[in-house]
């Protein structure tokens, strides 16, 4: 085998800025919106469904359900993930979006626990394959430029399905639209029907370039490159000349074997930040999302009905953080900013801790503070997913997210909440504090791992960042 080398990297990341790009990313950025409806729905839907006139579930079925969910997107992100290398990522993104929506409408049809659970694991397999499947196909069809502002601001869009959620809940909850009783199954059939408006639009995103010159598909690599530079070239118009190229070799995807050489032989510096950024912001989020409701109920005295209003500055400040700071990411650089948003994160939840130990914070500022700290964490969090897209090579991007979404995810998703409701159930607000801390201490030592061993990823081609495995070949 010999290795070919190709300007197709170098024709894609010198496009301006277009419609083509823009469709691109409304159609695979809204896994991230989907995610954030399906979490905050069912939690603000959690105390209908103990309902004798619903499912009645108890709220050890209502934590499983949860569970379950997070279960499923690890599973999910590793099994479709595996499948992304090895069968290309356009025919991956349609299939874990099918598979979403299919759970998610079966949702709404939930006769009693056993169902719903099982729903609810399908729900994450889809959503968890979508994580690595999607992030592999932005990062190989976004310009280099601009990769880092796209890949937050989609990552943080997670946001924007959140406040759908928790808006959705409160008017399909009101007995004067549909009540509990119907409500809560309408709500998860909507979210079905925009899934559904969502895979007809992404039909139309071609298979990634450099994925299908991997694949030994050059001829086919170069029409879909072709016919993107004339979409783009008549309104732009002439586009610049390329100028570089990248060595591409047809191999197959690489053996588990292969994979856990490259992430820890090879790139073992890289593998190390990946693990700190992405476990300590599964952590971070999680021990605070999941324990939003009871620490606003138990501490500060809201009533259940009215848990949902509160997530509208929360999420607010979680989607214009990747907006508004995301541009300096391909600025300033990846290794500074990452640093300086994890620190910043850390002190911030410190602080407020502190605050929320003395007695210092009712329900609304407290609810500013979780903003303004998760302004900075929304877009920590989401430069760790940045981060572990961009810094491996082709062949096994796909997985390397996966497994680092896993773990973080796996960890985080597990341990915050079970610490966190362990602590919130002692009533004491200085054992919360001590959670919020240790969170705090986390993302701050994440950082600084980040900012010593961090690549410097910004503005560079991905077969500079990390050559594919095929280019060795002579």
């Amino acid at each position: 085998m010999t290795a070919a080398h190709s300007d197709i990297p170098a024709r894609l990341d010198r496009l301006p800025w277009s419609r083509w790009h823009w469709r691109v990313v409304i159609a695979l950025g809204v896994a991230w919106v989907l995610d954030g409806l399906e979490v905050t729905l069912v939690g603000s839907i959690g105390s209908v469904l103990e309902r004798a006139d619903t499912l009645a579930l108890n709220a050890a079925q209502v934590g499983w359900s949860g569970s379950l969910y997070i279960g499923g997107a690890v599973v999910g992100a590793l099994v479709f993930g595996r499948l992304a290398d090895r069968l290309g990522r356009k025919k991956l993104f349609l299939v874990t979006l099918a598979v979403y929506t299919a759970a998610t409408l079966a949702t709404a049809f939930s006769p009693d626990f056993a169902f719903f659970a099982l729903c609810r694991f399908m729900t994450g397999l889809g959503i968890g394959g979508e994580y690595a499947a999607i992030n592999s196909a932005i990062d190989e069809l976004i310009p280099a430029r601009v990769r880092g502002r796209v890949n937050l601001a989609i990552n943080g869009s997670f946001w924007i399905g959140a406040a759908l959620g928790a808006g959705m809940s409160l008017w399909l909850l009101d007995p004067r639209v549909l009540g509990p009783v119907w409500g809560w199954r309408a709500g998860f059939g909507l979210g079905a029907f925009l899934a559904v408006a969502i895979l007809l639009v992404r039909r139309d995103v071609p298979e990634s370039p450099r994925w299908l010159m991997s694949h030994g598909r050059a001829d086919e690599a170069q029409r879909i490159v072709a016919g993107i530079e004339a979409e783009v070239a008549t309104r732009h118009g002439p586009l610049a000349p390329a100028a570089g190229g990248a060595a591409f070799g047809t191999r197959a995807s690489p053996a588990w074997r292969e994979v856990a050489h490259v992430l820890f032989k090879r790139y073992p510096q890289r593998s190390i930040v990946a693990l700190a950024l992405m476990i300590s912001q599964a952590f971070f989020y999680n021990a605070i999302f999941f324990t939003y409701a009871l620490v606003l109920t138990r501490f500060h005295g809201v009533p259940e009905g009215r848990v949902a209003l509160y997530i509208f500055p929360f999420a607010l400040g979680n989607v214009l953080g990747p907006l508004v700071l995301g541009p300096l990411f391909d600025r300033v650089g990846r290794r500074r900013m990452i640093a300086l948003t994890y620190v910043l994160s850390g002190v911030g939840l410190a602080l407020t801790g502190w605050a929320f130990m003395q007695g210092w914070l009712d329900a609304r500022s407290q609810a500013l503070c979780w903003s303004a700290v998760f302004f900075l964490a929304s877009a920590a969090a989401s430069s760790a997913y940045l981060t572990v897209s961009e810094v491996f090579p082709l062949e096994m991007r796909a997985i390397a997210i996966s497994i680092f979404y896993a773990v973080g995810t796996g960890a985080g998703g597990f341990v915050a909440p079970v610490l966190f409701g362990a602590l919130i159930e002692t009533g004491s607000r200085g054992a919360v504090a001590v959670g919020y801390a240790i969170g705090a201490a986390l993302v701050i030592v994440a950082g600084l791992i980040a900012l010593r061993w961090g690549v410097d990823a910004e503005r560079r081609a991905l077969e500079d960042i990390a050559p594919p495995l095929g280019a060795d070949a002579g």
